[in-house]
């Protein structure tokens, strides 16, 4: 089934326009000030031309969305060393830079830029920097289990319109989960991809999900993501035995210069 006929079946069953209804709108972190707390999320530079965003897990772990680590024309995986993470990046200056050394991706992930349920389940990643950050303003967030149907849940990520700078939407929520994919109300787009999703328990931001694509539910935008908990434990653990592809396992590739032609960038979406 197309992902887009998937998602339109799921808003049958589980009454989506209830949720997007709720959903609240963009804030711009672009100040020090209404950054603050968020410097863990950055901005993915893929070969200093197409870019995703992560977020920092531990202090050389950034989680993010497998398909931004292929290229779309090619399929082929982009090589970590033309990766850069720029935590906090907001208005041409990061909290702290830092060089990808290696990347592993979900076993069973399977890049098709087409974006279908199986690709959405399994899309997640994460990337071992060459330098732990040990910046205290930039604090590593932790992960939570996924959330239920109905939770409220905020998103920080950049985009192609707002790449200078990341946006907060604080209320958004949780449409339906099924088969390990969550469907949310979120505003998501490109640039996007890999953003984490966050849940607001104790009034503390836990990554619960990261975002993978967008789609349409009944004219309304919503956001795709998979669930992470027993996902990152399997990619922590091919870490810590020495898996992932290094530096130079890859070719370089040409990525596009950002705002401009998205068929060649890794953070695709589908677009129904």
């Amino acid at each position: 089934m197309a992902i887009r006929d998937w998602v339109l079946a799921l808003a049958c069953v589980f009454g989506a326009g209830a949720a997007v209804a709720q959903s609240g709108g963009l804030q711009s972190l672009e100040t020090s000030d209404a950054g603050r707390g968020w410097e863990a999320v950055g901005r993915l530079d893929i070969n200093g031309k197409g870019f995703c965003t992560g977020a920092l897990i531990a202090p050389d772990l950034v989680l993010t969305a497998a398909h931004c680590l292929f290229d779309t024309r090619s399929k082929a995986r982009v090589s970590p060393d033309s990766i850069q993470f720029m935590a906090g990046w907001r208005n041409g200056r990061a909290s702290a830079y830092r060089d990808v050394r290696r990347a592993v991706i979900h076993p069973n992930y399977v890049f098709d830029p087409s974006v279908s349920a199986d690709a959405v389940r399994f899309d997640i990643a994460l990337l071992e920097l060459q330098q732990p950050i040990r910046n205290t303003t930039v604090i590593p967030f932790q992960t939570a289990p996924r959330p239920r149907k109905g939770d409220e849940i905020g998103v920080v990520s950049y985009a192609h319109d707002r790449s200078e700078a990341p946006s907060l939407q604080e209320v958004c929520s949780v449409m339906a989960r099924q088969s390990g994919i969550l469907v949310m109300s979120c505003n998501v787009d490109f640039g996007s991809s890999g953003a984490p999703v966050f849940s607001f328990e104790d009034g503390r931001p836990q990554i619960v999900s990261v975002v993978s694509a967008k789609a349409e539910v009944e004219g309304q935008k919503v956001s795709l993501g998979t669930s992470l908990q027993e996902p990152l434990e399997l990619l922590k653990a091919d870490l810590a035995n020495g898996g992932g592809f290094p530096q130079g396992a890859a070719p370089r590739v040409n990525r596009i210069t950002v705002g401009g032609a998205r068929r060649e960038t890794g953070a695709k979406f589908v677009k129904p």
